[in-house]
């Protein structure tokens, strides 16, 4: 039995918009389109995929089953379409698209000037530039290639190790000019703490190299990284935030150095068959060189 893509392309638009309408908005297609493309779905796998309420369409268990499998065909998909791109330019030169994941912060604060760069360099290259701290499954291509705070396991993958970039307390000078500056850890319980709202496994894992700073101390939450930083930088309370970035911005002052420092491993990785693409391989020694920098490493190993 052949199903065609498209039938599976619109049951992943209803999936996320959660209707018709607003899957065709999204896809570019009329909605009669989106409706006939998930029945005939339904009806090549014998399956009911949604059912109505007033909510609009609702996924049913079936549909939830199938969600990662049609997504991983989704990836696969626009894979082929970034390789093809690539081939259609001249031989040897980057061109095409190359899909780059980055955290939010590494994507908001350093990627711009590192992509900036490409663009200068190879004009015809189109860079897809993805935020999210979210580790995206490259032997799946989601991405062609990504930055990651961890060391990859997958021996598929190419993986050049950057350096490592260091975090510690940060908070604007004028706010320590009101408040004081903490002298110790204990110091800090008179101060407004920004940090996480919802504990995740990296955050978990972070709060070990500081014993007591749980989400019940802080004055301000919010799970994004970026508008930490934001915070700190409206000189809202003390938060952590990556060394080499606060040493971008001279009203930001380091608060107990000594105290704490966390530090996370940088890697590029990129799936092996991806090697011997010029548009990858620019993109990935971009990254090396460019995140090299904002680290302050000379010469990555």
């Amino acid at each position: 039995m052949t199903i065609e893509w498209e039938f599976y392309r619109a049951f992943l638009g209803v999936l996320r918009e959660g209707s018709l309408s607003g899957a065709a908005r999204a896809l570019g297609v009329a909605q009669p389109t989106v409706g006939r493309h998930v029945a005939a779905l339904e009806g090549a796998l014998g399956l009911v995929l949604f059912t109505r309420s007033q909510a609009g369409l609702l996924p049913t268990e079936a549909a939830h089953a199938l969600r990662p499998h049609a997504e991983a065909m989704e990836s696969t998909a626009a894979a082929l379409e970034r390789t093809a791109s690539g081939l259609r330019g001249s031989a040897g030169a980057a061109a095409g698209a190359v899909r780059i994941s980055v955290s939010d912060v590494v994507g908001v604060e350093v990627m711009p000037a590192i992509v900036a760069g490409l663009a200068r360099r190879h004009p015809a290259l189109k860079v897809e530039l993805v935020l999210s701290n979210r580790v995206h499954d490259l032997l799946q291509r989601e991405a062609d290639i990504a930055v990651r705070m961890t060391a990859p396991r997958q021996e598929q993958l190419v993986a050049r190790r950057v350096g490592a970039i260091e975090l510690g307390f940060h908070a604007r000078a004028d706010y320590l000019d009101r408040r004081g500056t903490p002298a110790t850890l204990d110091d800090l319980s008179a101060h407004a703490l920004i940090g996480y709202d919802r504990p995740t496994p990296f955050v978990r894992q972070a709060a070990k190299a500081l014993p007591g700073y749980a989400r019940e101390r802080f004055a301000l939450r919010t799970d994004s990284d970026v508008a930490q930083l934001a915070l700190i930088r409206a000189g809202a309370g003390i938060g952590v935030c990556q060394v080499p970035l606060a040493a971008r911005a001279p009203a930001l002052v380091r608060v107990l150095p000594d105290a704490f420092s966390f530090r996370l491993d940088t890697w590029v990785t990129m799936h092996e068959d991806l090697r011997a693409s010029p548009r990858c391989r620019v993109a990935f020694d971009a990254l090396v060189a460019g995140l090299g920098a904002y680290i302050g490493v000379q010469s990555p190993p």
